[in-house]
């Protein structure tokens, strides 16, 4: 019985992955990995069977369900290489080997668009090197993001994520919080009913929901969960003047009102 290999033909998995929001909107998103790894296939001659792909998953983890998809259709046979456009995609550091070892016992190879390209004792050092040196890229860019940070925290600006706190707004330069006075009423109901009311997080929850006020999702429903995270996050807590002038620069604290908490 001829098999696809027999018959010349080279069935491939294509595999994109982003790990978060920020990932989506800069550098390959989703939609330009598979167009890249799509035209890879064309030129070098692969089938492709399937395009999976895993949006808003760490690549320091293997728990995903697209990954956990290609890894099936690998044992079964399924299929004669995963193909993706850099091996952080699919795994960071010794997981991209493991993955790589574990294709290969089941007669598939993973290739990776910025890898030596071939199963030779060089090419596998060439692709371990490359492992190392993304790891070290990581550490370094997490370690000047970290620097950052705290340089900001110092000069008492905040570091914008794509949306502020529930109850704040970004100021013009997106370095501060302004109080928004309309979110921030919900935030200050949310602390009374489970606070000073005793109600448990169900109950708030129920009264958000029937009063029909919209979640910061703008849904109509509201978690326990997110209510639970709201009360023991830090931003809706009051700093006392020292405190806070302990964490920011000489000169932020010399512009705070050693009156006000």
């Amino acid at each position: 019985m001829l098999t696809n290999n027999s018959r010349g033909h080279k069935r491939a998995i294509l595999y994109a992955r982003v790990s978060g929001e920020e990932q989506r909107k800069k550098g390959y998103s989703l939609a330009d990995q598979r167009d890249t790894l799509r035209g890879w296939c064309a030129e070098n001659g692969y089938e492709i069977i399937e395009e999976v792909e895993d949006g808003g998953y760490s690549g320091a983890y293997l728990e995903r369900p697209g990954l956990d998809r290609v890894r099936e259709m690998v044992t079964a046979g399924e299929v004669d290489a995963v193909v993706v456009l850099f091996r952080d995609r699919i795994a960071r550091g010794v997981y991209a080997q493991l993955l790589a070892e574990e294709f290969r016992e089941h007669g598939a190879r993973l290739i990776a668009l910025n890898s030596r390209g071939d199963d030779s004792p060089d090419g596998e050092l060439g692709d371990n090197i490359l492992d190392v040196i993304a790891a070290w890229e990581r550490k370094k860019i997490a370690e000047r993001m970290n620097r950052g940070k705290r340089r900001k925290a110092r000069e008492g600006k905040v570091v914008a994520g794509p949306r502020p706190n529930y109850g704040f707004r970004f100021n013009e330069n997106r370095d501060g919080y302004l109080v928004d006075e309309a979110t921030m009423s919900v935030i200050k109901r949310i602390f009374c009913m489970v606070g000073a009311e005793g109600m448990t997080l169900n109950a708030a929850r129920c009264a958000l929901e029937r009063e029909g006020i919209l979640s910061p999702s703008g849904r109509r429903g509201w978690s326990r969960q997110y209510l639970r995270d709201c009360i023991n996050d830090d931003v809706y807590l009051s700093h006392s003047f020292e405190e806070v002038s302990a964490l920011v620069s000489p000169e932020v604290a010399s512009s705070l009102d050693p009156l006000r908490n």
